[in-house]
């Protein structure tokens, strides 16, 4: 499993070479920063009211910007009536690009104030990763890295990096995420999974498309048409049966003997490694999102996001493989 690149900053030096001091482009200089930012606001709120609220400026202040902004360009950008604002073409063009760079910028910030080696580390995740996988090793990333005050932030919501103070979002999806670097921690596999007592009573499956005897636990995030039909992945809700919207929840339900239960591999990790559950088939099916680990790419740069990285691809290397991995026929 390869390691996260670290990203270097070329200096654009020569061995030998005298340091050139850079300068700003006159055009950067004349940038109306201020007037761009409060366009961005007028924008999104289709109102300088609105803005002025949000900015906590003068309605008269926000025209004053979005003027000396129409100014600059020699373009109408808003079109103002006594109800509403409206865009004009050459302002609904501009959006985007002043959003992005905005954006940028906040970023940027964001990163300053980040580069230290030590200090707080937020990482975002799934709340049944961290109870299921993440929370039993934490000790030993902690003793290894006392210089480093981890912040656990629990969402399923994607993150919006340049809006929030989160370094590392680990998710399950396919890795295309625009603007920022993903790298796969591990593919993921689902398996039916029972209590000792009740695969004695009902016996091993021989693989997907059946599931034999057993009673059946339900989970909206890992359908059993997956395993029955072969269908690909998407949030159901069954027509009839025990149901939860937990993944650990139903977990737990089946490690109580209630039912069969089809989970995630890497859910399934502590209930396995304790006796509660056993495996009721040699067969894995993949689950069509994987495990991801996301930064901006500036982050990379950070010692501390390199630390957290590299000691969650060691101990994921250390994960037990799943059962034999087969794709069910699609019926």
């Amino acid at each position: 499993m390869k390691s996260p690149p670290v990203r270097r900053r070329a200096t654009g030096a020569r061995p030998g070479s005298k340091n050139v001091v850079a300068t700003i482009p006159k055009a950067h200089a004349r940038l109306p920063l201020a007037a761009l930012r409060v366009f961005a606001c007028v924008a999104a709120r289709r109102s300088f009211s609105g803005a002025a609220e949000t900015l906590h400026l003068s309605t008269a202040a926000v025209s004053m910007q979005i003027k000396a902004l129409e100014e600059y360009l020699q373009v109408q950008l808003l079109r103002r009536s006594s109800h509403k604002v409206e865009l004009t073409a050459e302002g609904e063009r501009l959006v985007p690009f002043v959003q992005r760079g905005l954006d940028e910028l906040e970023q940027g910030f964001n990163t300053v104030r980040a580069a230290r080696s030590g200090g707080v580390l937020v990482v975002s995740l799934l709340t049944s990763f961290m109870h299921s996988w993440l929370v039993a090793r934490l000790p030993e990333f902690f003793a290894a890295h006392p210089e480093i005050d981890l912040r656990l932030q629990c969402t399923h919501e994607l993150t919006d990096f340049a809006r929030s103070d989160v370094h590392v979002a680990i998710r399950m999806g396919r890795g295309q995420w625009p603007r920022v670097h993903s790298e796969k921690i591990f593919t993921e596999y689902l398996v039916p999974l029972s209590s000792p007592a009740l695969f004695a009573q009902h016996g091993a499956l021989s693989g997907p498309g059946t599931t034999g005897t057993y009673p059946l636990l339900h989970s909206s995030s890992e359908p059993w048409e997956m395993w029955t039909e072969g269908v690909s992945y998407a949030e159901r809700w069954p027509a009839s049966g025990a149901a939860f919207d937990d993944s650990l929840a139903v977990l737990t339900a089946a490690a109580h003997g209630q039912g069969l239960v089809l989970s995630r591999w890497s859910l399934a990790q502590l209930y396995l490694a304790s006796g509660q559950l056993v495996v009721a088939s040699d067969c894995a099916i993949p689950y069509g999102y994987d495990c991801y680990c996301v930064c901006p790419p500036a982050y990379l740069e950070l010692s501390k996001v390199q630390a957290f990285w590299q000691w969650l691809l060691r101990h994921v290397a250390e994960m037990p493989p799943p059962p034999r991995i087969v794709v069910p026929l699609t019926r």
